[in-house]
């Protein structure tokens, strides 16, 4: 019977191939310097040949361990990740979590989550940043982004939350004096309020049941890279615009504001969290990505269809399509 390879050593292996060093592979490893010298001299002895150039002041891979150390880091990385999910019912979430989220959605929506997300996970602390603008999440040392945009490829790994309305809306007031639009192409003879963390902040694309489609092209009296500082001016009756229904749904309730060209819509977006790459989280994160997919994707403006399905997303981009608010 074939002996088992000796995994322990293959993964002490991969550390000293990845730090270069003896020493600095035992602290990381917490083992002593003679433990891992040890095993990397009783694989040198099975596979009978050198895995390391040493000298007094320089260690270096040979060319059977340079062929070695990439197998060795994919066991070792899969060996990481077998213990962590096993262990995952296990362990208890707890640390600090890092969020990015758009301003107005954040303050509205997430930040009202936050007292049953720390009952229901009391050791875990929030590090919450709101701005509209797209974050580096590797970069910014970000552990989760919400992004409310059709996303761009990359290497990040993306959870699919909801789909959400995207409304054409006005004040009452607006019509005092006004003719209402007929169709998408009247919206150029209005004050159009316009966001700007989108491709083409001056055109609203537009589609009616039949398929038909128009573009409205418009100058407008405000711009804003944030949706707050637009309803302002919605509920004083001077613009229009389109903003998700996240933002708008209690004054449309309330009447102060309306849906205009019920019969035109725009394509909805898409509510998503972003991870940075890797196969496995850390707890505490993937408690929090849980949490909120699970109270967001059934909040009152989130569309019915909703795909919980997670997906890596490939071929890096630099620029994201938009961000709505």
């Amino acid at each position: 019977m074939a002996h088992l390879p000796d995994l322990e050593a293959w993964g002490i292996f991969a550390k000293v191939a990845e730090t270069g060093s003896f020493a600095q592979a035992a602290a990381d490893l917490k083992l002593s310097k003679p433990t891992v010298s040890k095993a990397v001299a009783r694989l040198e002895e099975r596979v009978g040949a050198a895995l390391f150039n040493r000298t007094s002041r320089r260690l270096s891979l040979t060319d059977t361990g340079r062929r070695a150390a990439l197998g060795a880091a994919r066991l070792l990385a899969e060996g990481e990740a077998i213990e962590a999910e096993a262990t995952l019912q296990a362990v208890i979430p707890s640390g600090l979590v890092r969020i990015s989220a758009p301003m107005s959605f954040g303050v509205a929506n997430l930040a009202p989550l936050l007292p049953e997300l720390f009952a229901a996970y009391p050791k875990i602390t929030i590090d919450l940043h709101l701005s509209d603008e797209i974050v580096d999440l590797i970069g910014g040392g970000f552990d989760l982004a919400l992004r409310i945009a059709a996303l761009p490829d990359s290497s990040l790994r993306a959870r699919h939350v909801c789909k959400v309305r995207r409304l054409l809306v006005g004040s009452p007031t607006y019509f005092a004096d006004r003719k209402r639009p007929q169709s998408p192409r009247d919206l150029a003879q209005h004050a159009c309020l316009s966001y700007t963390y989108v491709p083409n902040p001056d055109r609203w694309r537009f589609v009616r049941s039949s398929g038909e489609e128009e573009t409205a092209v418009f100058q407008g009296p405000l711009r804003a890279n944030n949706a707050d500082a637009l309803r302002p001016m919605l509920l004083a009756g001077l613009g229009l615009a389109v903003q998700p229904e996240f933002t708008v749904s209690e004054d449309l309730k309330a009447g102060l504001l309306e849906v205009l060209l019920p019969e035109w819509t725009m394509p909805p977006i898409s509510l998503n969290l972003v991870t940075p790459p890797g196969r496995h989280r850390p707890v505490r994160v993937a408690a929090v990505i849980e949490f909120l997919v699970k109270r967001l994707s059934v909040a009152p403006w989130a569309l019915p269809e909703c795909d919980k399905a997670e997906a890596a997303i490939q071929k890096p981009s630099a620029q994201a399509s938009g961000q709505p608010h």
